[in-house]
């Protein structure tokens, strides 16, 4: 069984990758309600805002917008409310030094369904300066055009 099998990706933060370095990465469920989950199924997920934070003893997904599930009259929720993250006590412990002590914040990189079950992909970060992120567009840009001169030669 390969690692990508029964997994469908419903949603991704591109926008990490550029405005932050990624120091480390944890998968998490989530505590959903009945409409949430077929909204998620439905690919009706925005993560650019998001943020996790650890609260008494909980870590918490707050600020993720989930759309309104079009039949779900009056069992939807408010689509920006916080949400239960599903970790063990020691990566909630692990997190809450990580942000407390080193000022890193914990961001949403990608939701997806892994075996009909709804996951996160959080990642500690680090901000970029203006700076590094011109050195990265830099990069990309000589790998790039090194790239298409290799494919001309051949």
């Amino acid at each position: 069984m390969t690692q990508d099998e029964g997994i469908k990706v419903v949603a991704v933060n591109r926008r990490v990758r550029h405005d932050y370095f990624i120091l480390d990465k944890y998968e998490a469920g989530i505590e959903l309600t009945g409409t949430e989950i077929k909204s998620v199924r439905a690919s009706k997920v925005e993560l650019r805002d998001g943020f996790a934070r650890v609260d008494s003893g909980e870590a918490w997904l707050e600020n993720v917008y989930i759309a309104p599930y079009d039949q779900g009259n009056r069992y939807n929720v408010e689509p920006r409310r916080r949400r239960r993250l599903l970790l063990h006590r020691a990566e909630i412990d692990r997190i809450m030094g990580r942000t407390q002590q080193r000022g890193l914040t914990m961001v949403p990189l990608r939701m997806y369904l892994k075996h009909r079950r709804a996951k996160i992909e959080l990642a500690s970060v680090k901000g970029k300066r203006q700076y590094d992120k011109r050195v990265a567009l830099a990069e990309r840009d000589a790998l790039r055009s090194m790239e298409q001169e290799l494919g001309r030669r051949r």
